[in-house]
């Protein structure tokens, strides 16, 4: 079957796939980028393609995560799917596996390590020999974190000639909550693990996207602290479990520039004093998501709401001398949802045009510099050192 389009949004009636949609029509429409909206009913992606204004005659392609065979057909029409159907490892499986065998790129908002690992495992050859790009977690888990890294690295390598073999990610600032899709994969994954304990081995280790290698001790990260580096009060980052996960895949994949003694944390930073400490204190012991007010999946926040979210993220790259080197990441737009779901869309752009070799890979393994650049010009997120 010939490739006609270069890009289909799978999912595309759902809370998060309809957004992507509407930011292919509004900022891609007139670049000449030929694309496709997918989901189970023709009549509800024929709602959505007009209630978010995109061309009457934007191609609308059938496909069902229970029907294997409408999804090989959609991977074999297009050079690239980007799904956002979840849990992925409820409903994300045979979609893999149809891009993988037929050499498509692909792109998803997974946050699920064990999932992910087994498709490492299962897919990772097949995807190498067939040429298909895949890139997991290409939403804000774990994009921000991902080449927030990658960019400060790039900037010690330029400034100092080494790469800095400890890197804190410290969140200092975000406005705009979970979505729901991410509420329900993480009680998805518990339900699996709860199957398999052995599986909990994974979800446990930084190192559970390396299979091959095991790195130093990283810091837990999973109690209140005093950050001197900031001098602040710092609590556990719920997306930590996979952000750092992806971080050293990232670095495995490309070589270990940073070095296989490379170190990596993330934390949530509450403020000073008193006050930061109870905070932080407070926020260790409250879950963030998994509760019964978590949004449902295919609910999401107002476009006020969205319009209204941000995050500031900042990295800070250390040597043993004590040098020390300082790099944001900041994006407009809630990340769960707005900021999401402009980055997985420049991720699948991106993978189109992409001369890298086949493989289960990472954002920033696979895209690097291209996808900061790309994130750059078209979905208002900031990448620099901070001096």
């Amino acid at each position: 079957m010939a490739r006609i389009y270069d890009l289909i949004v799978y999912g595309a009636t759902g809370y998060t796939g309809r957004l992507v949609a509407e930011y292919l029509a509004h900022t891609h429409g007139a670049s000449g980028l030929t694309w496709a909206m997918a989901g189970r009913s023709e009549a509800k992606l024929a709602h959505v393609r007009d209630m978010i204004g995109a061309p009457a005659d934007t191609p609308l392609v059938i496909a069902d995560s229970d029907d294997p065979a409408s999804l090989a057909a959609m991977a074999q029409s297009a050079h690239v799917v980007i799904t956002t159907v979840g849990p992925y490892q409820l409903y994300g499986t045979d979609v893999l596996a149809a891009c993988v065998e037929a050499g498509t790129h692909y792109a998803d908002l997974c946050g699920e390590p064990v999932w992910m690992r087994q498709m490492i495992d299962r897919f990772d050859a097949r995807a190498k020999q067939t040429g298909a790009r895949i890139a997991f977690s290409s939403g804000f888990d774990s994009i921000p974190f991902d080449l927030g890294v990658l960019s400060l690295q790039a900037e010690a390598m330029a400034r100092f000639g080494s790469p800095a073999p400890r890197v804190k990610c410290r969140v200092r600032a975000m406005q705009g909550g979970f979505s729901g899709g991410t509420a329900y994969s993480l009680k998805a994954t518990l339900a699996a693990i709860a199957k398999e304990p052995a599986l909990a081995r994974i979800m446990a280790s930084p190192f559970g996207l390396t299979p091959g290698f095991t790195g130093p001790d990283q810091p837990p990260a999973n109690q209140p602290e005093f950050d001197e580096a900031t001098g602040s009060w710092a609590a556990p980052f719920v997306m930590a479990v996979i952000n750092t996960k992806n971080v050293h895949r990232t670095n495995l994949l490309l070589g270990q520039p940073w070095g296989t003694d490379f170190v990596y944390d993330e934390m949530l930073l509450t403020g000073p004093g008193d006050q930061g400490k109870g905070v932080a204190e407070y926020l260790a012991k409250t879950p963030m998501i998994g509760t019964p007010n978590d949004p449902k999946p295919g609910e999401g926040p107002s476009p006020e709401d969205r319009a209204s979210g941000h995050y500031d993220v900042l990295f800070i790259g250390e040597w043993p001398d004590g040098r020390t080197l300082h790099y944001g990441v900041k994006g407009r737009y809630d990340p769960g949802y707005g900021s999401t779901s402009r980055m997985i869309a420049e991720t699948g752009i991106g993978l189109r045009h992409s001369d890298a070799a086949g493989g289960i890979g990472t954002p920033g393994a696979i895209l690097g510099a291209a996808l900061v650049k790309r994130l750059r010009d078209h979905a208002e997120i900031r990448f620099a050192v901070e001096d």
